[in-house]
């Protein structure tokens, strides 16, 4: 089995759910995907981060770290990380914080983060692509540099479009189409 197989298996067994939803975007599926299940199981954070990793590397993206908005960017940035160990050009993690700290140094970019620096912006599931672009004004004010967006699962409703418009090119693991859910 591959590790597109895996993925696809583990996401399905764990995260996707059917019934009547409303998403965070406020649009109403007859399904939903809870990524974090699948991104915080043994299983998925190995194969998020080597798919992750290899991902990355194929889209020739020099980056210095990856990260995204917490919570759901967290596990996907830190399994990749972990993948990236060991090989010719490591890359750290950081997540984005929805909202300043009122104590300690109040940052909203916690982690290994620097400015000038070119970093990958991670998703869990990408619907409209709010999160993502969240994420990417918090980390262009504070001067990072981002270069490319990677999700887990496009949920295929336009939010690729809308990064890629903006310049921001975008990698998914998976679709929903590929998962077997109408988009």
């Amino acid at each position: 089995m591959t590790d597109h197989e895996s993925l696809r298996r583990v996401l399905l067994e764990r995260s996707v759910e059917r019934g009547d939803f409303v998403l965070a975007s406020g649009r109403r599926s007859s399904y939903y995907i809870d990524c974090r299940r699948s991104t915080m199981s043994a299983e998925g954070m190995v194969l998020i981060g080597r798919m992750g990793w290899d991902a990355i590397q194929k889209a020739g993206w020099q980056a210095m770290a990856v990260g995204g908005l917490t919570m759901g960017a967290d596990p996907v940035a830190y399994a990749i990380a972990a993948a990236s160990f060991g090989s010719q050009h490591a890359v750290d993690a950081f997540s984005v914080r929805k909202e300043a700290k009122s104590h300690g140094t109040g940052r909203l970019i916690e982690g290994n983060f620097q400015a000038g620096g070119r970093v990958v912006v991670v998703e869990d599931v990408i619907t409209t692509g709010d999160s993502a672009q969240r994420a990417i004004a918090t980390i262009e004010q504070a001067g990072g540099r981002v270069i490319g967006v990677l999700a887990v699962v496009d949920r295929q409703e336009g939010g690729r479009k809308t990064l890629e418009d903006r310049g921001h090119p975008v990698v998914a693991l998976t679709t929903v189409r590929e998962l077997g859910l109408t988009p």
